[in-house]
């Protein structure tokens, strides 16, 4: 059991300890092992809860997996020099739930519940809660991982070609000719990689997205890792059908905070999977807001994947060394 430690102690149990450094008690359950969520409703509002304290602060973590551990602790012990998960016996001070069943009563002079700023904006940070900004929390991460790239390189001809990232999905909303993306993206005079960040640790992702100056993906969650990006480097968003509204608000939005260059691809629909399974005329792609929820969330977000059309699709990467150059 937590407790506050305040002089009122009338109705409180005994403490059967006291812990000098404030506490900030939160929850890693809900959509946080998605990658976007983990950004955007845990570790940006974390950061903002927890950096004022300057790393003099104890984070209780609730409602979390061994894997999730993996994956944030990085950030987390950058953010302080006390972590107690509820389950992982490595990193206990306080085991919270144990401590539930065998009584012992924790008591913190301050103890925040709940972070900061949670919901208020999508993979951002409102001024109504902080002074803190993105450019702060990125720079934080660049801290944290000892990110070296700061800033984008200007396309020179004297200088090593611009690093392109092509985002690859598995399952749907893929690339399917991302090979031939790779192939025109070299022609045109970038040094291209093909990456999964499913397969990579944070630790990884944050060093792959650091060294990179332009980083193409479909609408979803591996745009998330934009955060680690150079100031200056351009995200390329290709959009799906019927998806605007969402590739707005989650990822072109928050890059205008994050010092970053904005470029989109929407797609026609003969560049979509689901041309081979509807006609042209059909209410998918005609009316899709008709659409109840589930019913759209099923077409349009978990059974359409990407063929680009190389010749529509020139242009935006072209736009992209032209504003690399400026």
């Amino acid at each position: 059991m937590v407790s506050p430690a305040g002089n009122d102690h009338q109705h409180l149990p005994n403490c059967t300890q006291v812990h000098d450094p404030p506490g900030v008690f939160f929850s890693l359950g809900g959509y946080s092992g998605n990658h976007y969520h983990g950004f955007a409703d845990v570790l940006i509002p974390l950061f903002v809860t927890s950096r004022p304290f300057d790393r003099q602060v104890e984070l209780l973590v609730i409602d979390t997996q061994p894997w999730m551990v993996n994956k944030v602790k990085t950030i987390m012990q950058a953010l302080s020099r006390f972590v107690a998960f509820s389950f992982c016996h490595e990193y206990d001070e306080v085991d919270i739930d144990r401590s539930k069943q065998d009584g012992k009563i924790h008591c913190f002079s301050r103890l925040v519940i709940g972070l900061k700023g949670r919901g208020r904006k999508e993979l951002g940070i409102s001024p109504l809660e902080t002074d803190y900004t993105m450019k702060d929390f990125r720079q934080f991460l660049r801290s944290s991982y000892s990110l070296r790239k700061t800033r984008a390189i200007k396309k020179n001809p004297m200088m090593n070609n611009p690093q392109l990232i092509i985002i690859s999905r598995k399952g749907s909303r893929a690339f399917t000719n991302v090979n031939e993306i790779a192939g025109m993206a070299t022609k045109l005079g970038y040094y291209v990689k093909v990456v999964e960040p499913d397969d990579k640790t944070m630790s990884e992702s944050a060093e792959m997205m650091n060294s990179c100056d332009v980083v193409v993906g479909v609408h979803g969650a591996g745009l998330t890792n934009m955060v680690f990006l150079p100031d200056n480097a351009v995200v390329v968003q290709v959009i799906p059908l019927a998806l605007d509204w969402s590739a707005k608000i989650y990822y072109e939005e928050p890059t205008k905070e994050m010092n970053l260059r904005y470029l989109q691809y929407k797609i026609k629909k003969e560049e979509s999977s689901l041309i081979g399974r509807y006609s042209p005329d059909h209410v998918v792609f005609t009316t899709p807001w008709s659409f109840k929820w589930e019913e759209f969330r099923s077409i349009y977000m978990q059974n359409q994947n990407v063929t680009v059309d190389l010749r529509r699709f020139r242009p935006t990467l072209v736009k992209a060394l032209e504003l690399l150059h400026d």
